[in-house]
């Protein structure tokens, strides 16, 4: 009997992300979720999505030494992509928030997370103490349809003073007006004083685009990943 889960084509997985990205209820946006968590792992990888290894990577450098004892905060996290490729580089302490409930039992079943929570991002305040983190992580999340920008402010929050905030978006023109919110985000709480911009890092080839509109002369879409360091009181206080 063929088996049904390895013949899944480019054109399949497209039209599943187009459904990832209309615009419905947070609770039709969780059920699809649920729905596509048992093949989510196998469909981005026919899509080459580059982001939580480059995310990861870009926490790597910033944390030279023993990572064992690092706390991090994987938000919208998923089925633990990210908390894989963090796995990999000896990141040892792990957390996990995600809104949908079968994503995070696939994400437990990977074994790599200490404590996952559900929480709808951006709806609700992180369920997660002030500044706890070494740094926090947000791979995917960040687009048009998915976790609303107010969720921003929550990640510089929950991260230790000191500590680093990593978020990666996609750059595509059916992204665009999302985008330019982030950038106003980002922006505003550098000006408060809350953080300070590390790193910018513009990828080409972050996945296979889906439609011609994510498509900028390639058969790639493009990204971003931005990477913040949370100030100090005394940095807050002499701006």
């Amino acid at each position: 009997m063929e088996d049904v889960t390895n013949s899944k084509t480019f054109s399949d997985v497209k039209k599943v992300v187009a459904s990832a990205h209309r615009n419905t209820s947070a609770a039709d946006k969780i059920k699809f979720y649920d729905s596509w968590a048992s093949n989510y792992d196998q469909d981005v990888g026919i899509l080459e999505y580059r982001a939580p290894q480059l995310a990861a990577q870009s926490l790597v450098r910033h944390f030279p030494e023993e990572r064992s004892n690092i706390q991090v905060l994987d938000v919208a996290c998923g089925t633990g992509l990210v908390a894989a490729q963090l796995n990999k580089y000896g990141f040892g302490i792990i957390h996990g928030i995600d809104g949908s409930k079968t994503m995070l039992e696939q994400a437990k079943g990977k074994g790599l997370y200490q404590d996952l929570k559900q929480c709808m991002m951006g709806n609700d305040p992180l369920p997660v103490v002030t500044a706890s983190y070494d740094a926090v992580i947000i791979v995917g999340g960040l687009s048009e349809g998915q976790v609303p920008c107010s969720v921003i402010p929550e990640l510089c929050r929950v991260t230790k003073p000191g500590g680093y905030i990593c978020m990666t978006v996609l750059t595509s023109t059916s992204n665009i007006t999302y985008w330019r919110q982030l950038q106003g985000m980002l922006k505003q709480l550098e000006q408060q004083g809350l953080w300070e911009q590390v790193d910018v890092q513009q990828v080409n080839e972050w996945m296979k685009a889906v439609s011609e509109e994510e498509s900028t002369g390639s058969p790639y879409t493009s990204g971003i990943i931005y990477l913040y360091k949370k100030c100090t009181l005394r940095q807050s206080q002499q701006t």
